[in-house]
């Protein structure tokens, strides 16, 4: 198994990068929002991966945190969802997005991805319910591009301070209100609602209710109050 690879970007093509590790290129398929995250060729990267494989077919996709590629193998792991719409539904949804939408039931949302029918939409929400909540304890980790930064491949320091501003830049354009809440936060939270007895399914749903609303970071404490009220409102 293949599950990572760092190495210098020597293409970027419309759906995919060629990534050169000591003279041998692969070539890594990658969704729609990962490619636009993507540097500059000739620039170190390092990408999760999974390794696809088919009677027909050997392909590398990729990702640029473990997370996304948990999100990857759930989504593959639901009938009638293959590796191209996986991409194309990570590609549409950011994780958050796709997380709330299952636990709300919100198929419609992850429908607007390219190529996705109700029926696989409606099958996604379905058969994801009650395995999404595990993913929420994961903790954030740099992206790919952030990781880069920090790999030292003898640039000049003029080169180096681009690089980090344009990870600066991505990383900004990349983030939403949700993805400013940090997920320690909502991991411990959500551990005291289940140990209170609450279905993880209910208690990721309250915590998730409760932060969006939120327009600031909220302590550990308000947090599980304000989830504990939201979870006797539905009592």
């Amino acid at each position: 198994m293949i599950s990572k690879i760092t190495g210098l970007l020597s293409y970027k093509g419309i759906d995919h990068v060629l990534i050169d590790v000591h003279g041998i290129g692969y070539e890594v398929f990658l969704a729609e929002s990962t490619l636009a995250k993507i540097p500059n060729a000739r620039e170190k990267i390092s990408v999760h991966t999974e390794l696809v494989v088919r009677e027909d077919l050997l392909q590398l996709v990729g990702f640029s945190t473990r997370n996304e590629r948990e999100w990857y193998r759930l989504l593959t792991g639901v009938q009638g969802v293959g590796s191209k719409a996986a991409l194309k539904i990570l590609g549409a949804l950011q994780t958050s997005m796709l997380y709330r939408s299952i636990l709300t039931g919100d198929a419609n949302a992850i429908k607007a991805a390219p190529g996705i029918g109700p029926k696989i939409a409606q099958r996604i929400v379905a058969e994801l319910k009650d395995k999404a909540p595990a993913l929420m304890a994961l903790g954030s980790e740099p992206s790919f591009d952030e990781k880069a930064a920090e790999i030292p491949h003898n640039p000049s320091s003029d080169s180096l301070q681009k690089h980090k501003d344009d990870m600066k830049d991505n990383l900004i354009d990349a983030t939403e209100h949700f993805e400013n809440i940090s997920s320690q936060l909502q991991s411990e939270a959500l551990s005291a609602l289940t140990n209170l007895g609450y279905a993880s399914y209910d208690a990721a749903l309250a915590v998730s209710n409760v932060l969006r609303d939120q327009d600031k970071v909220v302590e550990l404490q308000e947090l599980i109050k304000l989830a504990l009220k939201n979870l006797s409102s539905k009592v």
